[in-house]
């Protein structure tokens, strides 16, 4: 029966491999969700029919609340909300790993890791890592859902020795897993969860909004890493291989988010980046011209152009105007005008929240670039249409050190002939900075509701 079982925990594993892999790439990705489904199923029902397992009652009660708190989300959640969802999940994620260790310390002889006092040296290390990577990623966690559904303000919140202060808890949380190594202490490994839940709050609460989504993916990581180390105080390699999967994906997605908004790893897992600067050199925006503008006017104009590249940002996805995006798309090719969708990998707040918003309009996979593919057509783009898009195209952060997204590469949607830039108001982006581009003299501004800025867009093309 175990050999049975290990072999269909490494059918299961593949599954997650070949998922990730799907998942690569819009046009495989609904696919490589299918496969990860399977492999969960698959290695949820190994698991819970293993003939170790003394009662179902607990076991499945626990499911079906799951499973129904899990659908009830599912059905529920708007696409807008998915980053703070996707935070919340990863402070679950945690939090198991902080269960599932205090269960092993106050019972290992149930797990065959030794007795109460007296547990293995390699699990006691197994052990105080998962709990403390848990703790941290579920203290984290919490604070990066509230930063990013508004509960806490998305400004960076620092005090003066922050650095230091988590430098020490860094290495009293050491010292904490070595002394539990050598004694077994009860005190100890209370320490250490104690001092990682506070130390994932402190990680997090200095990290400004624009660069929440980079957090996130990290704690995408340190949840996969707390899964695994967990894995191998219970001996179930499935989970050391899930968590380690999810942990190293992370990590990776992580760099590379990075790299996108030139960033350092290093001070991703260290907290506090990004959010040094003050946001505010800019003057009041009573005080410098906006140019404004109506449907018609932007009808108008991209009716006479001969190429056309629009940047999608978050505006969009909470008006959910992705399908008369796409019309009014189909609506200027008909015209002869080439339109093509520029992404920014953090516009939405999360990696391909954009393409998976136009995915669902059916845009062609072929239209939407990614930054590095399309930005040197820009200065040979009769128009820009930005709809909800801020920190993403702001010229600050070529030209202002002082800003607090100094460094991060943008969409070069300035050097386009003309900019048409749809949102509600002059109301800065999520990294609290006003919108240098609104200003430019070949900028003009649509202010309203996105989705019903393009239907009259469409409907002024009509006429």
């Amino acid at each position: 029966m175990n050999t049975l079982s290990e072999i269909l925990y490494l059918v299961a594993a593949v599954l997650f491999i070949l998922s990730i892999k799907g998942l690569s790439h819009p046009t495989s990705a609904r696919r490589g969700n299918i496969l990860g489904i399977i492999g969960m199923l698959l290695a949820v029902l190994v698991t819970v029919f293993k003939p170790n397992v003394l009662s179902y009652t607990g076991i499945f009660t626990a499911m079906a609340i799951g499973g129904g708190v899990g659908t009830f989300i599912a059905l529920k959640i708007k696409m807008t909300a998915l980053p703070q969802l996707v935070a919340g999940f990863h402070s679950l994620v945690g939090l198991a790993a902080v269960f599932v260790a205090a269960a092993a310390f106050s019972n290992p002889t149930a797990f065959g890791i030794g007795i109460p006092g007296d547990i293995h040296v390699g699990s006691l290390i197994e052990m105080s890592l998962g709990t403390a990577i848990g703790a941290i990623t579920f203290t984290g966690s919490i604070i990066a859902f509230g930063k990013l559904q508004g509960i806490l303000p998305g400004k960076p919140l620092s005090f003066q020795g922050q650095h230091i202060l988590n430098l020490v808890l860094g290495i009293f949380l050491l010292g904490l897993i070595l002394w539990l190594c050598e004694s077994s202490s009860p005190v100890a490994f209370w320490l250490i969860n104690i001092t990682a839940l506070v130390l994932g709050i402190l990680l997090i609460i200095p990290i400004g909004g624009a660069d929440m989504p980079v957090v996130v993916s990290m704690l995408n990581s340190y949840s996969g890493w707390a899964a695994c180390g967990i894995g191998f105080t219970l001996e179930n390699n499935l989970l050391v291989v899930t968590g380690a999967l999810v942990g190293s994906s992370g990590a990776i997605l992580s760099y590379i988010m990075c790299k996108a908004m030139n960033r350092s790893l290093f001070n991703v897992i260290f907290g506090g980046f990004g959010g040094g600067a003050a946001a505010g050199a800019a003057k009041d925006a009573g005080e410098r011209n906006v140019k404004t503008g109506s449907a018609e006017d932007a009808a108008f104009l991209m009716k006479n152009a001969s190429s056309v590249i629009i940047v999608p940002g978050y505006g969009m996805a909470v008006a959910q105007s992705q399908h008369s995006l796409r019309e009014m798309a189909d609506v200027l090719k008909k015209n002869g005008v080439k339109v093509r969708y520029a992404i920014h990998p953090v516009a939405g707040r999360m990696p391909g929240h954009m393409n998976v918003l136009l995915a669902e309009a059916n845009v062609p996979y072929e239209d939407v670039l990614e930054l590095d593919e399309i930005n040197r057509d820009f200065s040979q783009t009769d128009v820009a249409f930005v709809i909800g898009a801020n920190d993403i195209t702001n010229p600050a952060a070529k030209t202002d050190p002082a800003s607090p997204i100094y460094g991060m590469p943008i969409l070069d949607v300035e050097k386009a002939k003309t900019v048409l830039f749809v949102k509600r108001s002059m109301a800065s982006g999520y990294a609290g900075i006003e919108n240098e581009l609104f200003f430019r003299p070949n900028t003009m501004m649509l202010f309203g509701d996105a989705k019903k800025m393009v239907e009259d867009i469409l409907r002024s093309m009509g006429e």
